[in-house]
């Protein structure tokens, strides 16, 4: 018999995403990472997802007042190796230590387009005409 396959992390996908994001911001803030460009850029890591057998690690970051995230991406995946292995000592419980692969984190921009789009001028007509139907 087979189980179900869901697409929804698990609670243990999750709890160990969070452990490794806490771990991951730790080495950044910490500037154990030796490139420029990330040591002169704010980053953020809103998520961390986890494979279904815990190896691997995508975090999604956004670097902050940088126009060019590819750039920052990109030094951060150059660097990720190194990452993983600062990541040891925070880490210590998991049986693998996770390959860590960083991509960039969109989903600010879709709830700004989100936001914009609510905002709208027909939008808001639509619901002022649905609000003066139910009165």
């Amino acid at each position: 018999m087979t189980r179900p396959t869901s697409s929804a992390p698990s609670q243990r996908m999750l709890r160990v995403g969070e452990q490794v994001r806490s771990a991951i911001t730790q080495v950044l803030q910490r500037g154990e990472v030796r490139d420029e460009l990330i040591e002169r850029t704010v980053i953020s890591i809103s998520e961390v997802r986890m494979s279904p057998d815990l190896k691997i690690a995508t975090a999604f970051v956004t670097p902050l007042g940088v126009a060019d995230h590819g750039a920052v991406i990109e030094a951060l995946n150059r660097h990720a190796k190194y990452i993983r292995g600062r990541l040891g000592p925070q880490l210590r419980q998991m049986k693998y230590m996770p390959e860590v692969r960083f991509r960039d984190d969109t989903s600010f921009d879709n709830y700004k387009k989100i936001d914009a789009l609510l905002r709208s001028p027909e939008v808001s007509r639509d619901l002022d005409d649905d609000n003066d139907q139910d009165q």
